[in-house]
C-alpha cells in the first residue's frame, strides 16, 4: 500500500477553497477515516505550520495533534536524508533567500521523511526548472527521487467519494 504525505497547502487550499469545513466536511472525515489505515499523513513540522493560525484548520489540527497524522521527523534515518536534501538545495541555482526560506520550513523535511518512508508527496505545487526567487517542492522532490501528486489524484486513486446532504 502506498502511503502519501500531505503538504500543508493541501490542508489551507481545502480549507479556503473546494473543501472548506463548511460546504464539504466528507473531505475531513476522509482524512480521519484514512490516518488508521496508514493511507495519508502528514509530518510534525507541518502540524506547527498549520496550528501557527487560529482559525478552523488550526483548530482541527490541534485536536488531531497526537492521533498519529503527524509523523515525527527526528528519526535518523530523517535526519541523514534531511541533510542531503538541504545539501541540494543549497547546490542549486535560487537565490540565498529562497533556500534558505525553503530549508526554515516543512518543505524539505517532508521531501526526507518521504524519502525514508517510500512515500508519494502531496501537493499542489508545481515544478518550475527556471525558479530562483522560491524554490519549489517539486523540484526538490525531483532531485531527491520522490515521487508527488495533487490532492485531486490522491482523491481519485483512493475512490473518495464526498456526498451531498441537503438540510
Amino acid at each position: 500500500m502506498t502511503q502519501y504525505l500531505l503538504d500543508a497547502n493541501v490542508f489551507i487550499q481545502a480549507k479556503n477553497f473546494y473543501y472548506g469545513f463548511d460546504i464539504c466536511p466528507g473531505f475531513w472525515d476522509w482524512l480521519d477515516h484514512v490516518v488508521p489505515l496508514g493511507t495519508a499523513h502528514s509530518i510534525s513540522r507541518v502540524c506547527d505550520e498549520l496550528t501557527d493560525g487560529n482559525d478552523e484548520l488550526a483548530q482541527w489540527v490541534k485536536a488531531r495533534k497526537h492521533d498519529g497524522r503527524f509523523l515525527d521527523i527526528t528519526d535518523a534515518a530523517t535526519q541523514s536524508v534531511f541533510r542531503d536534501v538541504a545539501a541540494a538545495v543549497q547546490a542549486g541555482s535560487y537565490t540565498e533567500a529562497a533556500k534558505a526560506k525553503f530549508l526554515g520550513g516543512a518543505d524539505p523535511w517532508l521531501v526526507a521523511k518521504a524519502k525514508t518512508a517510500g512515500a508519494v508527496v502531496v501537493t499542489h505545487e508545481k515544478p518550475a526548472a527556471e525558479a530562483k526567487a522560491r524554490v519549489p517542492l517539486p523540484n526538490v522532490c525531483n532531485a531527491a527521487g520522490v515521487a508527488y501528486i495533487d490532492t485531486f489524484h490522491l482523491l481519485r486513486g483512493q475512490a473518495a467519494s464526498f456526498g451531498l446532504t441537503l438540510v
